[in-house]
């Protein structure tokens, strides 16, 4: 496919997460985070979601992958060159919070931890590759939860509010480009990694999540803020996951029940965060699930209406489909939810159903629905990858689920969308958010490690590296 839709400048680049590849957890001052409790494996969720999960690392029953990740805190520098080697002109990663304040609480930061990304956000930009940050990526201190109770404590405003200034105040002549809370929408289907509630404290209390959604809502308007005031060109952006949504069938309440999945998984949060104010439908969604209004303290909302984001960044892997008639649909995964099979979609290794028309919906979708950039942040296929004798794998099945994505891309940009920039997700081979195996693959970079930590670290290019290469090189021109 030849096509020429992508603007001059768009950017290409690949996405990451601390607390997944860095690795080092301990070192250089590094406190504790969520993300350092939470076991590898399948049965990851199922341990979280129990009423006996208690913030502890328990080291003689669970692995934590996670704590040595793939090294990229020493390994840095080489993978940027690979990145590089891509042609990638951004970089979207996080700053880990209890690298910056071991325990979220303290007045002043960790050098070592600053001086460790003033040295990666050099090593960026020395390749001319400009770096995207997450503020908070599913990694907020331990101590923050375990002393304080996680997001659904007002608290955490104040210090999240101190560490957004630290950060912003140090970095912003280097990083342009902000995101607040990675896929703070998650937390309807599951609160542990970015609002850090689970059963032991408060994940089944309704009340506490929309709580806590408020404190999220107003610590991110106040990140606007900060950045606007040391540079009005800053762009801050929110953060969701997205999920085409699809009635089953054309029976009106499963039409009714596709819309209200809609509002409240895709919307609730972007509404306040992009449009500065609560949603019409926050009040039928509360009554829903039995909650009140989130209580609001004087300010709050002239502060969500006065500082909303910039842009909205999002992930996209899948679309889910609602059947509230039907009680013989075969249900399926997802990115932190389901729904049932869709009959015309086929699903990657891990049962998540692969759709790239959605993804040119969703991206119509948010654009008609708010007037804002959108960037992709997210976006690609988990997969078993064999290697061969030499590590190489040949992997044409992620190959053919990124060309088809990227095409719909280029049809959304014809459809009139302000689309900035495209950052598949795990563009080097990390730790899996979802069950902590390094099997399940993204990347264009093979690591040499298995999923009981075991290997020599070393990285290998795989085929997609070489086609993603051609792809920034043609600034999408070339698809083939």
């Amino acid at each position: 496919m030849e096509n020429n839709k992508f603007p001059k400048g768009f950017l290409w680049g690949g996405a990451t997460a601390a607390n997944q590849l860095e690795g080092a957890y301990l070192t250089d001052g590094k406190g504790l985070s969520v993300a350092d409790t939470m076991p590898g494996g399948k049965k990851k969720f199922e341990v979280l979601k129990s009423k006996e999960f208690v913030w502890t690392i328990d080291e003689a029953t669970y692995y934590y992958p996670n704590h040595q990740g793939i090294n990229h805190y020493h390994h840095y520098k080489e993978d940027i060159a690979l990145f590089a080697e891509m042609g990638f002109k951004c970089y979207r990663l996080s700053i880990a919070w209890s690298r910056i304040f071991p325990k979220g609480d303290e007045q002043e930061p960790n050098q070592a931890g600053l001086e460790f990304y003033d040295q990666l956000f050099d090593e960026c930009l020395k390749y001319n590759i400009k770096p995207v940050v997450t503020i908070s990526h599913y990694e907020m201190p331990l101590h923050l939860v375990t002393k304080y109770g996680g997001w659904k404590n007002r608290q955490l405003v104040k210090f999240y509010e101190h560490y957004a200034r630290v950060i912003l105040t140090r970095y912003h002549k280097k990083v342009h480009y902000w995101m607040t809370f990675n896929e703070i929408n998650g937390a309807f289907h599951f609160p542990a990694l970015s609002q850090g509630l689970v059963p032991s404290n408060g994940s089944l209390d309704k009340q506490m999540i929309f709580q806590a959604f408020h404190h999220q809502f107003v610590a991110s308007s106040l990140a606007v803020k900060i950045a606007h005031e040391l540079d009005p060109n800053l762009k801050i952006g929110c953060m969701i996951l997205y999920a085409t949504t699809y009635a089953f069938d054309s029976n009106p309440k499963n039409q009714l029940a596709a819309l209200q999945e809609n509002q409240e998984m895709n919307y609730y949060c972007t509404d306040v965060q992009v449009r500065g104010e609560y949603p019409t439908f926050s009040k039928r969604l509360w009554r829903k699930y039995g909650v009140e209004q989130p209580q609001f303290e004087e300010g709050d909302l002239a502060l969500l209406r006065d500082y909303p984001v910039d842009y909205i960044g999002f992930s996209y892997y899948m679309s889910t489909v609602v059947d509230k008639v039907s009680t013989t649909a075969t249900s399926v995964s997802g990115n932190l939810l389901g729904g049932v099979a869709n009959p015309f979609l086929k699903a990657s290794e891990w049962g998540w159903q692969i759709d790239p028309t959605g993804l040119r919906i969703a991206l119509n979708e948010l654009y008609d629905r708010y007037k804002k950039p959108l960037f992709i942040v997210e976006n690609g296929l988990g997969a078993f990858d064999q290697p061969d004798e030499h590590y190489y794998v040949a992997d044409d099945y992620r190959i053919d689920y990124l060309r088809s994505h990227i095409e719909t891309m280029a049809e959304a940009i014809e459809d009139g969308v302000d689309l900035i920039g495209y950052t598949p997700w795990g563009c080097i081979d990390l730790v899996s958010a979802s069950t902590g195996e390094m099997s399940k693959r993204y990347g264009f970079i093979y690591v040499d490690l298995d999923d009981q930590g075991q290997g020599s670290f070393a990285r290998y290019r795989k085929k997609s590296f070489y086609w993603y290469k051609n792809i920034i090189t043609t600034n999408g021109a070339d698809l083939k």
